[in-house]
Protein backbone atom coordinates (compact mmCIF):
# COMPACT_ATOMS: atom_id res chain seq x y z
CA UNK A 1 0.00 0.00 0.00
CA UNK A 2 1.30 3.44 -0.89
CA UNK A 3 0.31 6.82 0.49
CA UNK A 4 -1.08 7.73 -2.91
CA UNK A 5 -3.38 4.68 -2.81
CA UNK A 6 -4.50 5.67 0.68
CA UNK A 7 -5.29 9.21 -0.46
CA UNK A 8 -7.19 7.89 -3.46
CA UNK A 9 -9.28 5.65 -1.19
CA UNK A 10 -10.09 8.64 1.01
CA UNK A 11 -11.07 10.70 -2.03
CA UNK A 12 -13.37 7.92 -3.29
CA UNK A 13 -15.10 8.05 0.08
CA UNK A 14 -15.00 11.84 0.20
CA UNK A 15 -13.34 11.84 3.62
CA UNK A 16 -10.71 14.06 5.18
CA UNK A 17 -7.31 12.80 6.31
CA UNK A 18 -8.57 12.37 9.86
CA UNK A 19 -11.56 10.05 9.72
CA UNK A 20 -12.87 7.66 12.31
CA UNK A 21 -13.71 4.03 11.71
CA UNK A 22 -17.37 4.89 12.20
CA UNK A 23 -17.20 7.57 9.49
CA UNK A 24 -15.54 5.13 7.09
CA UNK A 25 -18.17 2.45 7.71
CA UNK A 26 -21.05 4.92 7.40
CA UNK A 27 -19.72 6.35 4.16
CA UNK A 28 -19.16 2.84 2.74
CA UNK A 29 -22.77 1.94 3.53
CA UNK A 30 -24.01 5.12 1.81
CA UNK A 31 -21.94 4.52 -1.32
CA UNK A 32 -22.89 0.86 -1.58
CA UNK A 33 -26.57 1.75 -1.28
CA UNK A 34 -26.16 4.29 -4.06
CA UNK A 35 -24.19 2.15 -6.53
CA UNK A 36 -25.09 -1.46 -5.76
CA UNK A 37 -26.93 -3.14 -8.64
CA UNK A 38 -29.48 -4.77 -6.31
CA UNK A 39 -30.50 -1.35 -4.96
CA UNK A 40 -31.81 -0.23 -8.35
CA UNK A 41 -35.55 -0.02 -8.80
CA UNK A 42 -35.40 -0.87 -12.50
CA UNK A 43 -35.13 -4.32 -13.96
CA UNK A 44 -32.36 -3.34 -16.37
CA UNK A 45 -29.05 -5.09 -15.80
CA UNK A 46 -26.32 -2.91 -14.27
CA UNK A 47 -24.07 -1.16 -16.73
CA UNK A 48 -20.28 -1.43 -16.78
CA UNK A 49 -19.81 1.98 -15.10
CA UNK A 50 -21.86 0.95 -12.05
CA UNK A 51 -19.97 -2.33 -11.77
CA UNK A 52 -16.61 -0.51 -11.91
CA UNK A 53 -17.77 2.01 -9.32
CA UNK A 54 -18.92 -0.62 -6.81
CA UNK A 55 -15.61 -2.45 -7.29
CA UNK A 56 -13.68 0.80 -6.67
CA UNK A 57 -15.73 1.48 -3.53
CA UNK A 58 -15.16 -2.01 -2.13
CA UNK A 59 -11.44 -1.94 -2.98
CA UNK A 60 -11.08 1.45 -1.25
CA UNK A 61 -12.94 0.10 1.79
CA UNK A 62 -10.68 -2.95 2.01
CA UNK A 63 -7.59 -0.73 1.72
CA UNK A 64 -8.77 1.62 4.47
CA UNK A 65 -9.64 -1.27 6.77
CA UNK A 66 -6.25 -2.88 6.12
CA UNK A 67 -4.53 0.40 7.01
CA UNK A 68 -6.56 0.79 10.19
CA UNK A 69 -6.04 -2.81 11.28
CA UNK A 70 -2.26 -2.40 10.97
CA UNK A 71 -2.34 0.68 13.22
CA UNK A 72 -1.62 0.04 16.87
CA UNK A 73 -3.81 1.96 19.25
CA UNK A 74 -2.40 3.58 22.34
CA UNK A 75 -4.54 3.71 25.45
CA UNK A 76 -1.96 5.51 27.55
CA UNK A 77 -2.82 8.48 29.70
CA UNK A 78 -0.58 10.74 27.62
CA UNK A 79 -2.30 9.75 24.37
CA UNK A 80 -5.72 10.22 25.94
CA UNK A 81 -4.87 13.74 27.06
CA UNK A 82 -3.31 14.54 23.68
CA UNK A 83 -6.53 13.56 21.91
CA UNK A 84 -8.78 15.22 24.51
CA UNK A 85 -7.30 18.64 25.30
CA UNK A 86 -10.26 19.72 27.44
CA UNK A 87 -9.72 16.77 29.76
CA UNK A 88 -5.99 17.52 29.85
CA UNK A 89 -6.71 21.09 30.96
CA UNK A 90 -9.20 19.86 33.55
CA UNK A 91 -6.63 17.37 34.85
CA UNK A 92 -3.84 19.93 34.82
CA UNK A 93 -5.69 22.94 36.27
CA UNK A 94 -8.87 21.49 37.79
CA UNK A 95 -7.71 21.78 41.40
CA UNK A 96 -6.01 25.13 40.98
CA UNK A 97 -7.84 27.75 43.11
CA UNK A 98 -7.44 30.42 40.43
CA UNK A 99 -8.49 28.36 37.40
CA UNK A 100 -10.21 25.27 38.79
CA UNK A 101 -13.35 26.75 40.28
CA UNK A 102 -14.97 27.66 36.95
CA UNK A 103 -14.81 24.17 35.45
CA UNK A 104 -17.94 22.12 35.26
Amino acid sequence: MTFQELEEALSIFGLERQATLGEIKTRHRELVKRYHPDARSTTKPPDAREEREIRRINAAYRLLLAYISAYSFSFSKEEFYRQNPEERLQHQFGNDPLWGNGWS
